[in-house]
C-alpha cells in the first residue's frame, strides 16, 4: 500500500467518523444508544463508506449529498457485524481487538442494537434529500441498499452460508455465498455513489462489474487470513471458519488456488478502470491493498 493511499484512506475515514457522530441517536433508551455507538465507534477502515465517497468523487458527485448514504451503509455494515458475532451465529468474543457487543451489553441488547442500526440506516439515507440530493436518486438508493441487505443479498448469503456448514458444496454455491453475503454490500456502496452522481448507464455497468470483482477479492482474502492471518493484527481469533466447518475458498480449492483467484479478480477489476485514467488510480491502489492486507 503506497503512502498516498494510506493518507487518503485515513483522511476519508476521519471525515466519515465525524459525520457518523451526527447520525447516531442519543437520549432514551440510553443503554441501546450506547450499545449502537460502541460498535459503530469501534474503528475499522470504513471501507464501505470510502467506496461510496470515492465513487462519487470519480464521477463528479457532491460530497455533502453523498455523505449520508456513505454513513448509512456503515451503520448497516455494523449491524451485520453485531449479529454475526452473536452466539447463535459465529459466536465470536472479539471484534477489532475489542469485546464483541453481546459480551459487553448482553445478547438481547446486542440483537436490538443491530436491529436499530439497520432501521436507522434507511432513516439516514433519507437525509440525503435534506442536503439537496435529487429525491428520485435517493429513492433508487433505498431500493439498491434494501435489496443488497435483505434476502436477495446479504441475509440470503448468510443463510446459505449457515446451511452449508459441515457440508461439501460446489464452487458455484460458494460463489453465491460470497457474492451475496459480502459482495452485495460492496456492490451497493459503489452503485449508490454512482447513482447519486448521475452516472451514465455505461459508467454504472462498468462500476458494477468492478464492485463485484472487488468484493470477491475482499472475501477470498478474508478466507485466507482466517487460515494464515495474525490474530493480533486481525483483532479477532483466526481459525473461526474451520472451527465452524464453514465453506471457504481455501477449504474448497486450497490456499494457492485461492490466492491465484484473488489475483485474477484483482487484475480483472483493474482492467475495468482503465477508461478512467488517472482518476481510477486510487481504486487500483485500493485493490492491491485489499489483496495484500493483513487485517
Amino acid at each position: 500500500m503506497t503512502q498516498d493511499l494510506k493518507i487518503v484512506l485515513k483522511s476519508t475515514a476521519q471525515e466519515v467518523n465525524q459525520a457518523l457522530k451526527t447520525f447516531l441517536p442519543e437520549g432514551l433508551p440510553e443503554i441501546l444508544h450506547e450499545s449502537m455507538a460502541y460498535s459503530v465507534n469501534a474503528g475499522g477502515k470504513r471501507l464501505r463508506p470510502v467506496l461510496v465517497l470515492w465513487t462519487a468523487e470519480l464521477l463528479g458527485g457532491v460530497k455533502e449529498q453523498v455523505m449520508p448514504i456513505a454513513c448509512a451503509l456503515e451503520l448497516l455494515h455494523t449491524y451485520s457485524l453485531i449479529h454475526d458475532d452473536l452466539p447463535c451465529m459465529d459466536d465470536d468474543d472479539l471484534r477489532r481487538g475489542m469485546p464483541t457487543n453481546h459480551k459487553v451489553y448482553g445478547e438481547t441488547i446486542a440483537l436490538l442494537a443491530g436491529d436499530a442500526l439497520l432501521t436507522r440506516a434507511f432513516e439516514v439515507i433519507a437525509k440525503a434529500s435534506e442536503a439537496g440530493a435529487n429525491p428520485a436518486d435517493v429513492l433508487k438508493v433505498v431500493k439498491e441498499v434494501g435489496e443488497a441487505a435483505g434476502s436477495l443479498g446479504m441475509v440470503g448469503g448468510q443463510v446459505v452460508d449457515i446451511l452449508s456448514e459441515g457440508k461439501e458444496i460446489d464452487l458455484e454455491t460458494l460463489k453465491y455465498i460470497h457474492a451475496h453475503k459480502t459482495g452485495a454490500l460492496f456492490r451497493a456502496c459503489i452503485r449508490s455513489g454512482a447513482i447519486m452522481s448521475g452516472a451514465s448507464t455505461d459508467d454504472l455497468n462498468r462500476l458494477t462489474a468492478f464492485a463485484e470483482d472487488l468484493g470477491l477479492v475482499f472475501q477470498i482474502t478474508d478466507d485466507i487470513l482466517d487460515v494464515v492471518g495474525d490474530e493480533a493484527k486481525l483483532g479477532k481469533p483466526v481459525g473461526s471458519d474451520q472451527n465452524h466447518a464453514k465453506a471457504t475458498y481455501p477449504a474448497l480449492v486450497g490456499l494457492e488456488r485461492s490466492r491465484k483467484l484473488a489475483e485474477e479478480s484483482c487484475q480483472r477489476a483493474k482492467n475495468g478502470l482503465t477508461v478512467y485514467g488517472e482518476k481510477g488510480e486510487l481504486f487500483s491502489q485500493l485493490l492491491d491493498y485489499i489483496c495484500e492486507r493483513e487485517n
